[in-house]
């Protein structure tokens, strides 16, 4: 079995989704692994991680929309160190996640036909994310 891991950063500019696939096959091809599971993981308390529709921008908008409702940005939170959109960032992440494995076979990821992966901010501010792939397999 073998491994092989990669850091690399993702510059945001505001609230939203950004593919990533690409950037996860990149590593895939450099591994020279066939078949096997990659985890990426995103160290960060205030964007996440998921697996959503790719045909369609409206569904990420719709439902960016919808968690904004479920979590109002002009909700009052004790919690505000870095911001009014701190708490709210903080509470988007756990209601998602931090981490996604996807299977690989063939060297190529086995995602659905409309399916990418995508590290979601939800900080108004721009930011640098770090991301961390590990692919294991043979």
């Amino acid at each position: 079995m073998g491994v092989h891991q990669a850091s690399f950063e993702i510059r945001t500019r505001q609230p939203g989704t950004v593919e990533i696939t690409a950037r996860i096959e990149q590593e895939l091809r450099q591994s020279g692994l066939r078949s096997g599971v990659a985890t990426v993981f995103c160290p960060h308390t205030s964007c996440s991680l998921v697996t959503m529709e790719n045909a369609s921008p409206e569904a990420r908008a719709d439902l960016e929309a919808w968690l904004n409702r479920l979590v109002p940005p002009s909700h009052s939170f004790a919690h505000n160190l870095e911001g009014p959109d701190d708490m709210p960032s903080h509470i988007k992440m756990v209601l998602t996640r931090s981490s996604e494995s996807i299977p690989f076979a063939e060297g190529r990821l086995v995602l659905g036909t409309w399916q990418g992966i995508y590290l979601w901010e939800h900080r108004t501010a721009p930011h640098t994310r770090h991301l961390r792939v590990t692919l294991m397999g043979e």
